[in-house]
């Protein structure tokens, strides 16, 4: 936490001091959009790549706004869909800064599928995925802090802490297994 952060008595946390510190709330993304044919299967189901395509661009945005610099997709989590999106439904996904590391930023999407003449909505799934920001020549580089605001950002925080461990625990035990079988 900064000095200055201190001061206002701010929770601010991860990221990189030299910049100032951001809301999650200043880089929420709502991205909608109808679903068409072109999008589904032959029984009027939207494919479900087709949706994990829109969750990693509303989950890029969200990044983006809070770095400020393009990011990459490094990991999107398990997915699990809940329930169908059919054509016609307008599909909206909602996407937020959980947690930001030094160069990295984790990024919850919410999806909810609405049937626009029943006005019926159904949450079809959520993810979560990290991207990395990048410098002018496509390095990593240090992206800001994150203001936790309530108690619903300090528990998305811890919650995301523990995700990334068990993300860097299996990277790890990948990259221990590779350099075994290299010997």
């Amino acid at each position: 936490m900064t000095n200055e952060g201190k001061q206002i008595g701010l929770d601010i946390r991860g990221g990189d001091t030299v910049f100032p510190a951001k809301c999650s709330s200043d880089s929420q993304v709502t991205l909608s959009q109808q679903m068409m044919p072109s999008d589904a299967n032959p029984l009027g189901n939207v494919h479900g790549g087709h949706i994990m395509k829109l969750i990693d661009e509303a989950g890029g945005l969200a990044a983006m706004r809070h770095a400020r610099r393009p990011v990459v997709t490094v990991a999107i989590d398990s997915i699990t869909f809940l329930s169908p999106v059919r054509v016609g439904h307008l599909l909206t996904l909602r996407s937020s800064v959980n947690w930001v590391g030094h160069t990295s930023i984790e990024v919850g999407i919410r999806v909810e599928a609405e049937n626009p003449i029943s006005g019926e909505i159904t949450h079809t799934n959520s993810a979560y995925a990290v991207f990395v920001a990048l410098d002018d020549r496509g390095k990593p580089c240090s992206v800001p802090p994150l203001i936790l605001e309530n108690d619903k950002d300090r528990r998305h925080w811890d919650e995301a802490v523990v995700r990334q461990e068990f993300r860097l625990q299996v990277v790890n035990r990948k990259q221990k297994r590779d350099h075994d079988e290299t010997r």
